[in-house]
């Protein structure tokens, strides 16, 4: 399997917008005489915290180990979740993983044997980096949101690469965080019009042809 993570230090900062932009610029294989043939299969994973239930995201009185993840194929390129937005960029296969904080090692093997036939896989979440080793794991920042998650933070350091969404990288927004990665890290700057970048596309496109060889 070939794996690209895309995470970021917060919610809401255009983390699915990223990885759409990718799934349309990055072809699998990355040369042009086998573009086409197989498309990226993209994941969501969503973790909730206490009362949210991973069924359906809806608040739930169930006890953690009653409904501890949900798996699910989206099949609708047309409607407005962030499934969906992958299959409109070109996904060949658009996963939901839903999952109870603390609880992703238990929904982690049906994650696995779900894309045990896929080659070219790209997933977006922080806290799967703790089971998978990807060949490309990016993390998307943006300096003038402050909020640092605990994920982002534990993983920021193996992030490959930065992708800087408006204010981008501002070391003194995050006093609490250890960002001395940064500095060795390749940064990325996109808007937040399109989440897309030239040169993040061939970045990428680059790293994974390279892990072929």
């Amino acid at each position: 399997m070939h794996l690209v993570v895309v995470g970021g230090h917060t919610r809401d900062i255009g983390k699915t917008s990223v990885m759409s932009a990718l799934i349309r610029a990055v072809k699998p294989y990355g040369e042009p005489e086998t573009q086409g043939r197989l498309g990226w299969t993209a994941v969501k994973v969503t973790q909730y915290g206490h009362g949210i239930c991973s069924h359906n995201g809806e608040p739930c009185g169930c006890e953690p180990g009653e409904h501890p993840f949900a798996l699910t194929e989206e099949r609708d390129a047309a409607g407005r979740a962030d499934t969906c937005r992958f299959l409109a960029a070109g996904a060949q296969r658009s996963l939901w993983l839903r999952v109870r904080q603390g609880q992703l090692a238990q929904a982690f093997p049906a994650l696995q044997r779900a894309l045990s036939g896929d080659e070219w896989v790209m997933i977006e979440s922080n806290s799967i980096v703790e089971f998978l080793q990807p060949d490309l794991y990016l993390m998307v920042v943006d300096g003038s949101r402050r909020d640092f998650k605990e994920s982002a933070r534990r993983f920021f350091e193996r992030a490959d690469a930065l992708v800087a969404v408006g204010a981008g990288l501002q070391e003194e927004a995050w006093p609490e965080a250890t960002l001395s990665g940064a500095r060795r890290q390749p940064v990325f700057p996109v808007s937040a019009r399109d989440y897309s970048s030239p040169e993040l596309a061939e970045f990428v496109t680059r790293k994974l042809v390279d892990g072929r060889r």
